[in-house]
């Protein structure tokens, strides 16, 4: 097998029982690069010399028996929305061409710290908003590979790197990493610092990762999470387990709430009918739940936030250089200029309430079972495709991830959400383990989507009514 195939844990797990080096792994994932990324376009801003000169740093380290972070050697992509102090941070906007900033934001220190190789700046939409970016779909050419973290989704997916971070602030990590058939996990809002970062929503911005595998992205957000005082939403509360405790089996067997949200009609078909088959052979296992028509309005709250909030954060840039802005970018910064206070205010007031609204469902079951995105990739680069289904889960601050459980007849991707209660995103990633180990990854043929494991999962006994 190939050095850029091994999957995080895998990789680390190499270079820290010595059978490979950083410089081994680094240099297959560059050759890999400079072979796929022509047609993929996944990277901004990379410098072969410069990744190879972290890797070779840290061989060193380890040769004169220094020690050994958690992601030793292991090469990371960054989204261009994270400041790096030794490479350009542009916003994929060109009024931050040429941009390098003096220091590194929360999230790279943490990943030095933690002995990654930060491999270089991977592409995002412009200002991680909707307007696309130059990143094609790593399964097919002719597709968007969703956004805003184009970039970081279609590299790991075509193992040009094991894991890569972006950020959310409606459906830019759950999104393309379902597009891009990758795992995409989105922690509980604040959890990872977001000091450094673009701030487009304080609301609703989260910090996300991508790998190959759920006990990868446990990895990877177990090094991220963490008080930072720069950042207010974060809190000083002991460091969660993430890596052990999704490795671990769950004393029960989850049950899982089946939650269409009141956006199903916006699923295609396929996706429709594959959660159908998906949920039937789950069994006691799985129950279908309505949320309560308060959740109606959480589409409409989240959107009154995310206008107000860019509107405030880009205001400079839409004073100083708005010709220069995209026309869907100018218009939501347009709209959140024209909200009125009040309606700003009631829609933050609302994300409490219906976290709360959730309790007795999250008493009954692990997980929430929703899709990732209301279909496969769309064809075209007009747009990134539609966060709709990511929507609810953001403006809560929920924990989610996607899981590229499922595909479609012609071998795309179908993102299988799951969504935690807030604060318990340990709980949420070994839940997810266990779907994936229950559930084998196939191609569908037909109208009925999602052929499964022949032997059934054991399901606890008790529906919802």
């Amino acid at each position: 097998m190939s050095l850029c195939a091994l999957s995080l844990c895998e990789a680390a797990a190499e270079i820290r029982e010595g059978r490979i080096s950083a410089v081994e792994l680094v240099t297959a994932c560059l050759d890999r690069i400079a072979e796929v990324d022509p047609g993929v376009q996944a990277w901004t801003f990379l410098d072969r010399d410069h990744a190879l000169m972290q890797a070779r740093v840290l061989d060193e380290s380890r040769a004169h028996g220094g020690a050994l972070g958690p992601l030793h050697g292991v090469p990371i992509g960054v989204k261009d929305v994270f400041d790096t102090g030794d490479m350009p941070t542009e916003f994929g906007s060109p009024l931050w061409a040429g941009r390098t900033p003096r220091s590194d934001a929360a999230a790279v220190a943490r990943l030095r710290a933690a002995g990654a190789v930060i491999m270089g700046k991977t592409v995002t939409t412009e200002y991680a908003y909707f307007h696309p970016g130059k990143t094609r779909n790593p399964h097919d050419a002719a597709r968007t590979p969703g956004g805003s973290s184009s970039g970081s989704a279609a590299a790991v997916a075509a193992q040009m790197v094991p894991g890569a971070i972006g950020t959310q602030t409606n459906g830019s990590v759950i999104r393309p990493a379902a597009f891009c058939g990758v795992v995409g996990f989105k922690p509980t809002h604040g959890l990872i610092p977001r000091t450094g970062a673009l701030l487009l929503s304080r609301a609703l911005d989260h910090v996300g990762v991508f790998a190959r595998t759920v006990e990868d992205v446990a990895l990877l957000a177990e090094t991220l999470v963490g008080f930072d005082a720069e950042d207010t939403d974060t809190r000083p509360v002991a460091h969660p387990p993430f890596a052990a405790m999704a490795a671990s089996e769950p004393p029960l067997p989850p049950r899982f709430a089946f939650v269409k949200s009141p956006v199903w009609e916006q699923a295609d078909a396929i996706t429709q009918d594959a959660f159908g088959e998906l949920v039937e052979f789950l069994g006691e296992a799985a129950t279908e739940v309505e949320l309560g028509e308060s959740f109606e309005r959480a589409i409409d709250l989240h959107r009154t936030v995310m206008e107000v909030e860019m509107a405030h954060n880009l205001h400079r840039d839409y004073e100083k250089g708005g010709d220069k802005l995209s026309a869907p970018l100018r218009r939501i910064i347009e709209r959140g200029r024209a909200r009125l206070a009040v309606d700003y205010a009631a829609a933050l007031a609302g994300i409490a309430p219906l976290n709360e609204g959730l309790n007795d469902l999250f008493n009954e079951y692990d997980a929430i079972l929703t899709p990732a995105a209301p279909g496969e990739a769309p064809r075209g680069f007009e747009s990134t495709g539609n966060p709709i289904f990511c929507t609810i889960w953001t403006y809560l601050g929920a924990p989610a991830i996607t899981l590229p459980l499922l595909r479609t007849e012609s071998g795309l991707p179908l993102g299988v959400q799951l969504v935690g209660r807030r604060g318990n995103d340990a709980r949420l990633l070994r839940t997810a383990r266990w779907l994936v180990k229950n559930v084998e990854r196939i191609s569908h043929r037909g109208r009925r989507q999602a052929t499964v494991m022949d032997s059934k999962p054991a399901g606890r006994a008790g529906k919802r009514k």
